[in-house]
């Protein structure tokens, strides 16, 4: 449970602090960065995950995303991941949507995928535990959101862990893997060909098994250049009114897939987190 804090600067009252350390799950060195709102410096406060999308790291979301303005105002902490394990050591392809920088936040079983890219481990199991242990935060009251990929990852992980992760929501999400290129690739060659085992990381397919309390909300935008071939918020909507999953998805006119997008929201976000947070 060793960390190592490389960087740490005053914002809004709080501290952007990051951090490094070996990730057993991943058997790599990895990277998070988290945002502490001033209210951590007198009593733990809750806590969101933000998962970032292809081709990002943990930085992107730190500087881009005008987050921290937000948290400090609702009083939540923001650990911010790296997108896959990383390093000369782990499989990587080149390409930008595969390997490095696009890890799906699953657990992979395929060769030579399978010995570092366990992002669905990291992000349920060791991340957190990393985070209780060292940062002023309730572990009772945690959420998580994302974005593209990482919106995928949010509403999966949410779906499948509604007892760890009590509020979610997500930009832009992938939100059926098994029926768009972006999804068919990455399950394909980390899992294998089987498409039964694809249906534990599908949001549509999980929402079908299983409602959750917290109402789900997705931003998505109308002029998003990946929308109709890769994202496909439709069919999650429908899966979720087939499950009685309670969901939100706000269309949001001439936006794109880019952080101008998420900037414009994310106070939207954070105050739906900490709104559902306040009552767990």
């Amino acid at each position: 449970m060793s960390v190592e804090e490389t960087g740490s600067n005053k914002h809004f009252g709080g501290w952007q602090k990051r951090y490094r350390h070996f990730s057993s799950s991943l058997d790599c060195e990895m990277v998070f960065s988290v945002y502490l709102p001033p209210q951590a410096e007198q009593a733990k406060v809750p806590v969101l995950y933000w998962l970032s999308g292809l081709t990002c790291n943990d930085q992107n979301f730190v500087t881009k995303a005008g987050a921290q303005r937000y948290a400090a105002q609702h009083g939540v902490a923001i650990v911010a991941p790296d997108t896959s394990p990383r390093g000369d050591a782990v499989a990587d392809e080149d390409r930008w949507d595969f390997g490095q920088g696009a890890g799906f936040y699953l657990n992979a079983g395929e060769q030579p995928w399978a010995k570092h890219y366990q992002m669905y481990d990291y992000i349920v199991t060791e991340l957190p535990a990393l985070i209780n242990a060292t940062q002023a935060v309730d572990a009772g009251r945690c959420g998580i959101f994302g974005h593209s990929m990482g919106g995928h990852g949010a509403l999966t992980i949410a779906l499948k862990n509604p007892g760890l992760f009590k509020s979610v929501s997500a930009f832009s999400p992938i939100c059926a893997p098994m029926q768009c290129p972006w999804g068919e690739q990455a399950l394909g060659r980390y899992l294998g060909s089987d498409r039964q085992q694809w249906q534990a990381y599908d949001s549509c397919e999980l929402v079908s098994i299983r409602a959750i309390k917290s109402t789900i909300l997705i931003d998505q935008g109308g002029d998003d250049e990946f929308l109709l071939e890769q994202l496909k918020p439709e069919l999650f909507v429908q899966a979720c009114e087939k499950s009685g999953q309670e969901v939100t998805l706000r269309m949001q006119a001439g936006y794109d897939h880019s952080y101008y997008f998420i900037s414009s929201f994310i106070g939207d976000h954070i105050q739906h987190h900490a709104e559902v947070l306040a009552t767990v």
